[in-house]
């Protein structure tokens, strides 16, 4: 039902920019065989023109296959025809393919909007070979357009050729009053006159497809409001989620701010415990006191560099313990007390560091923290 009430919408939203880049890699772009008829044909004029002296050599080659003996009478073999040819063959192939290929390619980049290759554009598709789907082709409005374009090209270069012959018709039918030297060259002066007539009509051809097909390509990936959604959905994410994204966030930013504000109650603290620069954590104990210490200040990072500056100025003491002041910062929150698992632990860096402040000189114990409370710096259990 789902499927039905989308097919059923009317795609009137054109498409977004990853509608159509997804296009793209599905190898579907804007393509116009009237555009490359049109840029192929007049290079190819061009060429010609370019390189008068292959005419020359095709004719004498054409003209070798139907006279062998001279070659029999030098001695020559009848094959010598047969690989000049080929020769001839591959020096025309490479010098009017190569330019013909490029002029194939900058076509494709500038009605295409550049170049676009994929491998999903090459898959075997079944339903290009029903016969039923292809009847639908035919007589759809692609096909429509593809028998309007036909008739307008019968017009178009029909209309040109006739006004041209018609034009220079008196000429050509007193052409073969004249010696075949001059024929030729009144034909040959002919012959550019009509090519810049139907390279004129083959550009307006060639212009109407491409509009045409800019349009149909276009029409072809509208979309629905539905899809417009969709589509939102999987690129930002469903909606619950970005909520859920954005409370962290705030949760984190509230956090860092809470943080950052401890640092003012830090007189208050007894001991630091270090990472030693990555963590910092202020504790305040009153010895004799039946409660357990309270974290009075805790920051990471930035938070962390200033409560160690902070506590150098108030004199402080500071013990380092990475794995402790891990601990203690992602179990407990500021003005709460550590937990239990932690009281050894805590117990023995305050004595610690009650020692160093009453002037003993004593080795730094090694302190055990419990295996479930143990944190690398993401806050992630080491298991």
């Amino acid at each position: 039902m789902a499927e039905d009430k989308d097919e059923s919408q009317e795609k009137t939203q054109d498409p977004t920019s990853r509608r159509l880049e997804k296009a793209r890699e599905d190898g579907k772009v804007v393509s116009s065989k009237e555009m490359f008829v049109f840029t192929i044909l007049s290079v190819g004029v061009i060429l010609m023109y370019i390189f008068p002296p292959l005419i020359e050599d095709f004719l004498k080659i054409s003209s070798s296959f139907f006279n062998f003996g001279p070659e029999l009478l030098h001695g020559r073999s009848p094959l010598e025809s047969i690989k000049e040819a080929i020769y001839f063959f591959l020096k025309v192939t490479i010098i009017f393919s190569t330019p013909l290929f490029i002029i194939c390619v900058l076509t494709q980049f500038l009605v295409g909007g550049g170049l676009n290759f994929s491998f999903k554009a090459m898959h075997w598709k079944l339903e290009k070979i029903n016969p039923i789907k292809g009847l639908k082709r035919i007589f759809s409005m692609k096909g429509l357009v593809e028998l309007g374009k036909s008739i307008l090209k019968v017009l178009f270069l029909g209309g040109i050729s006739y006004f041209v012959l018609i034009h220079y018709l008196p000429e050509l039918v007193n052409i073969s009053d004249s010696n075949l030297f001059s024929a030729v060259n009144r034909l040959v002066s002919l012959f550019p006159i009509l090519i810049i007539g139907l390279l004129i009509a083959l550009a307006l051809i060639a212009a109407l497809d491409f509009a045409w097909q800019k349009y149909d390509y276009i029409k072809s990936l509208r979309m629905s409001h539905q899809d417009v959604k969709d589509e939102y959905k999987e690129t930002d994410g469903q909606p619950e989620v970005k909520q859920k994204i954005r409370k962290l966030q705030m949760n984190a930013a509230s956090k860092s701010r809470k943080e950052s504000a401890s640092v003012d109650n830090l007189s208050e603290a007894t001991a630091i415990i270090t990472n030693p620069t990555h963590f910092a954590v202020a504790l305040k104990y009153e010895v004799g006191d039946s409660k357990a210490p309270v974290v009075i200040a805790k920051g990471r990072g930035k938070n962390a560099e200033k409560i160690i500056e902070k506590a150098k100025k108030l004199n402080i003491g500071n013990m380092q313990s990475p794995k402790l002041a891990r601990a203690i910062y992602y179990t407990c929150e500021i003005g709460d007390e550590i937990l239990s698992k932690l009281y050894n632990a805590v117990a023995i860096a305050l004595a610690y560091i009650y020692k160093l402040d009453k002037g003993e000189k004593i080795d730094k114990p090694e302190i055990e923290i419990p295996d479930d409370l143990i944190f690398d710096e993401f806050g992630n259990k080491n298991v």
